[in-house]
């Protein structure tokens, strides 16, 4: 049993049996539809995918919250004062407090069990891309790394977690602010799809438009061969939002592209999926830079 735990937020996308694998805890976001609040659990215990993405489409609105510090304080504790250190790797603070609330968390704990160790890293990832800097994590520790080692690769590495995102439904960035009406507007009617990355601060930028969606699908890939870290050989994690079919269609264009053989697919959670909308196609991998 390893000495340290690594636990991870919801907004990382990462299904329930992936977690398991990792053994890997997941502190659950919330969301909020119809003044009803859930928890985004792994295991969609509150609300089935199919169910909030059946509600989106049906015009229904999701606002999220992130983790409170009294959450990861139950959480983390436990860990704590059963001999085990902690490593937190938390949604990125460029999209959510959640990394805010893990830092205020872990000033208590530090104050009550200063023998222990319990380091907090700012991911600046979301989505798979989160989920893949712990997937590496999770390796490095079964490969017997120390926490520190660990923490370190984390830092020195986050900002290789490339993020590139193709929305279907321009509306959901519109209410989010991303973009303005009238861009929705004119996009929905020529049919533009905007190609978004998550850049350095964690942030959501738009790099490019398409016209289409296949060509929107497309240039997730293109954008892989351009600054990608042996594409071939490398894990590549794709979420969507209840779109399996074109995120498969990525996953076999990175195959036959670059002959990827490890690639994850999952569900975008709802607390990504509330602000990116139905249709969504994100692809994360190990790049040069973002």
């Amino acid at each position: 049993m390893p000495d340290y735990v690594i636990l991870t937020d919801s907004a990382g996308d990462i299904p329930q049996q992936l977690a398991d694998q990792m053994a890997v805890p997941i502190l659950p976001l919330s969301f909020v539809i119809e003044g009803h609040v859930y928890q985004d659990f792994p295991d969609r215990r509150d609300m089935a995918l199919s169910d909030f993405y059946a509600l989106l489409r049906g015009g229904k609105t999701a606002s999220t919250n992130g983790v409170n510090p009294e959450d990861y304080v139950q959480a983390i504790e436990p860990l704590l004062a059963g001999g085990q250190d902690v490593l937190v790797l938390a949604f990125s603070s460029g999209l959510s407090c959640t990394h805010q609330s893990a830092e205020i968390a872990a000033q208590t704990l530090r104050e009550r069990y200063p023998q222990q160790k319990l380091f907090v890293v700012d991911t600046l990832c979301a989505s798979m891309g989160q989920a893949l800097l712990v997937w590496h994590a999770v390796n490095l520790q079964k490969e017997g790394k120390r926490i520190e080692e660990v923490r370190d690769w984390a830092e020195e590495n986050k900002l290789r977690i490339c993020h590139h995102i193709t929305p279907d439904d321009l509306n959901f960035l519109k209410r989010g602010g991303r973009i303005s009406a009238a861009t929705a507007v004119m996009g929905s009617m020529l049919s533009i799809k905007p190609v978004i990355h998550v850049d350095n601060e964690g942030h959501l930028i738009s790099v490019g438009k398409e016209r289409g969606r296949s060509a929107a699908l497309k240039a997730l890939v293109d954008k892989m061969e351009q600054t990608a870290y042996e594409p071939g050989e490398q894990a590549v994690f794709i979420s969507h939002g209840d779109c399996l079919d074109e995120a498969q269609l990525v996953a076999d264009m990175i195959r036959q592209r670059f002959g990827t053989k490890e690639i994850y697919l999952s569900h975008m959670g709802p607390v990504i999926g509330a602000h990116a909308g139905p249709g969504t196609v994100a692809l994360f991998f190990l790049g040069s830079s973002r």
